[in-house]
């Protein structure tokens, strides 16, 4: 049985922190426009979310004026399947109440195994900002109850878009999956076929 921890609680601070100071109300109106499929759909760059006022804050306050992509992950999912992190922070906005499975960068083994005992489970309510630092390993929301989810995904621009070089797959470099993106997936999921390194170890965990 997961323990599913609030991301208020203290056990999250090693992994980010709540976003106060952003008033994200026309984001979440624009996000009633997207879609809610029965599997997950996440789009790194919507132009319509990138042109709302807020999103120049986000790129000025939060990244320190540094290009960002605007775009969305939305659906219904229960378990964690993989774990990515990148080398900046994400800024995740809950336009519905989510579950987030969260574990640290640092805990990832010389191998890079990660054993996913490790994981903790964190709901964000409706409406709530938080950034995700780039040492925090994670992967698609969970569902919190069954009307699956939304959330904004704000990250660097470019970032989990197609790699444009061949790197040799050896040490971390094995994980790059695409642009500013680390991967470690589980084996009982597909995505070795997808090019995937797989050293996640120990159950494919579910909320469910």
């Amino acid at each position: 049985m997961v323990v599913i921890k609030n991301v208020n609680d203290i056990e999250f601070k090693k992994y980010g922190k709540v976003l106060n100071n952003y008033d994200v109300k026309e984001l979440l109106n624009k996000m009633e426009e997207t879609p809610l499929p029965e599997g997950v759909i996440y789009e790194p760059s919507i132009k319509e979310l990138e042109e709302l006022k807020v999103a120049k804050d986000f790129k000025n306050r939060e990244f320190g004026g540094l290009d960002i992509q605007i775009g969305y992950c939305n659906g219904n999912n229960y378990m964690l399947n993989a774990v990515e992190y990148h080398r900046t922070s994400e800024i995740n906005i809950a336009v519905t109440d989510l579950i987030l499975l969260l574990g640290l960068e640092q805990d990832i083994e010389d191998d890079y195994s990660y054993d996913t005992s490790k994981i903790e489970a964190i709901f964000v309510p409706a409406g709530t900002a938080i950034e995700v630092y780039g040492t925090t390993l994670h992967y698609a929301p969970c569902n919190a109850n069954n009307n699956g989810f939304k959330c904004v995904v704000i990250l660097h621009k470019n970032t989990n878009t197609a790699l444009e070089v061949n790197i040799e797959k050896q040490g971390e470099d094995a994980l790059l999956f695409a642009k500013n993106k680390w991967l470690i997936g589980h084996p009982e999921t597909d995505l070795e076929e997808q090019g995937a390194f797989i050293g996640l170890k120990g159950e494919n965990i579910s909320i469910k």
